[in-house]
């Protein structure tokens, strides 16, 4: 061989496997069963790896079997005529709300609290050219035609965005939006001409809580996104649907984002076998999701969100401790637990354990305050919370010492 080729040769080669691998796989697992952060820390298993390897070696920008099989399969479950495959449930959203829309002005109608507001980093704007009209629900849960209808902008005034699409999430923080609402919603839509799209990235987690089939909880809406990711588990993936010419046109606008994809077969595999052995486990999440709210409420833990589906929104405050120094004290015992602030996400990976030891830290903690004279007291209510609370230490003047 050709010295100067060898030469780069060498430099090309990596190996990305630690000596420790597998004993590093084990103990992250085992930190994804304590690990209270989100349901997008689950991991795949070795089964699921022994499936997805076997799928099919085409590239989907072209062909690719196995992720057809799985689009075909997710339009079908869901009602639709068709369902394209993206890398998130971002880019399902986004990819939506670009294809919903055709030339400016727009305006969305979205709830303040959902992902596609606060957590896409402005992409409707950015992709779209759409203004966003975030709503705050009265009802402090979830958005009615209520709250919709006064905020719809009509007509031909120069001077406004007209409504061309109503944004819904589904879970929402956990929540289940109420299928009446969703439909008196979108016949309200229907009659004015206004699109509906679903975040329905915890959609799973209705259909297994209220027995809901998928095509039913879909029938209102003209499209939705569907993670798998989240709370069936898999590595990576995302399917919209919606009509044929829809899906056709964001097939278009995923390959202008960037989002054309190759050999997914490997990815398919692992959404299917998520589908299959996953999505049968969410009653379970759902119960220890109850016990771990049930648990708080013992020990007079405010609850600002409760245990719907697989998230608990919880306010220590009551019991006179701060979210630092429960993530202290977690991070610190023998078996460490990962917690951010108010929110608590139980998944197909946690250990009832973690649930139990979480509780413990709890009621020593509270027992110390009592000891320290500090009596508990209630939840300071406001009416719509912002339930989402990051832990935030206390910041402290400097003192002479430290000049």
């Amino acid at each position: 061989m050709d010295s100067k080729l060898a030469s780069i040769i060498e430099q090309v080669k990596v190996d990305i496997i630690t000596p420790t691998q597998q004993c590093d796989n084990a103990r992250q697992l085992e930190e994804v069963s304590r690990t209270f952060i989100s349901d997008t820390i689950t991991v795949p298993t070795k089964e699921m790896f022994a499936y997805a390897v076997q799928t099919s070696l085409g590239d989907d920008v072209y062909n690719e079997p196995s992720t057809i099989a799985l689009e075909a399969h997710i339009a079908k479950l869901t009602g639709k005529e068709a369902a394209l495959f993206v890398s998130s449930g971002t880019m399902g959203n986004q990819l939506a709300i670009r294809t919903h829309l055709q030339q400016p002005p727009n305006s969305i109608i979205c709830d303040v609290r959902a992902h596609i507001n606060k957590y896409e980093a402005g992409g409707a704007a950015i992709h779209s050219g759409a203004l966003q009209n975030a709503l705050t629900p009265k009802n402090g849960h979830h958005l009615t035609l209520k709250d919709i209808e006064p905020h719809v902008v009509f007509g031909t005034d120069v001077h406004s965005a007209p409504t061309r699409i109503i944004c819904l999430e589904n879970t929402l923080n956990g929540t289940i939006m109420p299928q009446s609402d969703i439909i008196d919603i979108a016949n309200f839509a229907l009659k004015n001409d206004i699109l509906m799209h679903l975040d329905g990235a915890r959609l799973w987690h209705v259909a297994a809580e209220t027995r809901t089939p998928i095509d039913e909880l879909c029938a209102p809406l003209d499209s939705v996104s569907l993670c798998f990711s989240k709370g069936l588990g898999a590595p990576v993936g995302t399917c919209l649907v919606g009509p044929k010419p829809f899906i056709q046109k964001a097939r278009w606008f995923r390959k202008i984002f960037g989002g054309g994809m190759r050999q997914t077969g490997v990815l398919a595999g692992s959404v299917a076998y998520a589908l299959t052995h996953n999505f049968p486990l969410l009653p379970r999440v759902h119960a220890l999701a109850k016990r771990l709210q049930a648990g708080l409420e013992e020990l007079q833990v405010g609850i600002l969100s409760p245990a719907e589906t697989c998230m608990v929104f919880y306010d220590p405050s009551t019991i006179g401790v701060e979210y630092w120094e429960i993530i202290d004290r977690a991070a610190a015992l023998p078996n460490p637990i990962s917690l951010t602030g108010s929110r608590l996400v139980v998944h197909i990976q946690t250990s009832p354990k973690a649930v139990e030891d979480f509780l413990s830290l709890i009621r020593t903690l509270k027992e110390e305050k009592v000891q320290a004279g500090i009596v508990p007291s209630p939840v300071n209510s406001d009416g719509m919370r912002n339930v989402y609370v990051r832990a935030a230490r206390p910041s402290h003047p400097l003192d002479d010492s430290t000049h």
